[in-house]
């Protein structure tokens, strides 16, 4: 049985891209008799609002979508992502950083030849070498840090890997694409990565329908899942919406909203096909 998931962050109110990325799932799943769930990822207490999640099961209930009960809501369930970083912990995969955004700002700077990754320079690894004394130390004087893999480590452990990509077949796995990445802050104990992958795997989500800008991201969620020996669904990354002058569709596009669409009396039908999904 196909599990998809649609699973949005209250920030802000749905556009038409979100539309796009939810019907793929609920039709996939309509079509073969599948399961359709819906998730709220609400880790960033500082941006998630009330209203945009009460706005989110209103704009899909309006689109027509339906979905299981209850939602998983990620702020009830980091006692999940607590146990998957103990996890890796033993396994020897985490650092903690304590480097400021400026200071790796600056060592990029200053190095000539920065690694490189799909949207950027990568973090330098500045603190991957630091003794365990050091680590404690800093620790125990209350500096800020993040919990970061050790990538090169990780894909020691697990050897080659892949995943399986609708239209494309098998994707070789590159453990370095994200590099070092961050997967909890000492004042946030996840982050999207960690959480993505654990809640696809308790939910038991088979096929995760998801924007090509999270494509690259799959090098990681799929390095994480071997690490914590979760099972690894199948992905479909589709073509992102852009808006007139070929921007990438965002939450700030206001007009595009599926709220402002509804308030100018466009219709579900209209929306739908505007998504790419006409009936």
């Amino acid at each position: 049985m196909i599990v998809t998931r649609f699973a949005p962050s209250p920030t802000g109110y749905l556009h038409v891209g979100h539309a796009a990325s939810a019907l793929a799932g609920w039709r996939t799943a309509r079509d073969s008799g599948g399961r359709f769930l819906l998730r709220i990822e609400d880790i960033d207490a500082t941006r998630c609002r009330p209203e945009f999640e009460r706005a989110i099961y209103e704009d899909l209930a309006w689109l027509g979508l339906t979905w299981e009960e209850p939602v998983r809501r990620q702020s009830r369930h980091m006692a999940d992502y607590a146990a998957a970083l103990e996890r890796l912990d033993r396994l020897g995969v985490l650092y903690p950083c304590f480097c400021t955004r400026q200071e790796i700002a600056a060592e990029i700077a200053a190095a000539a030849n920065a690694p490189h990754g799909p949207d950027g320079p990568l973090y330098p690894g500045s603190c991957r070498a630091l003794s365990a004394g050091e680590r404690a130390a800093r620790i125990a004087a209350g500096l800020p840090y993040a919990l970061r893999l050790n990538a090169a480590a990780a894909a020691a452990l697990t050897g080659p890997l892949s995943w399986q990509e609708e239209g494309r077949g098998a994707i070789a796995v590159e453990p370095g694409t994200l590099g070092d990445a961050v997967l909890a802050r000492k004042e946030v104990a996840t982050s999207y990565h960690l959480a993505v992958t654990v809640d696809d795997a308790l939910q038991g989500v088979t096929l995760v329908t998801r924007g090509e800008d999270l494509f690259h991201a799959t090098h990681l969620h799929r390095l994480l899942q071997a690490l914590l020996g979760l099972a690894p669904p199948r992905y479909r990354h589709h073509m992102l919406l852009t808006s007139a002058d070929g921007r990438r569709l965002a939450k700030r596009d206001g007009s595009l909203t599926i709220r402002a669409l509804r308030a100018a009396g466009r219709t579900p039908p209209e929306v739908r096909a505007m998504a790419g999904f006409p009936d």
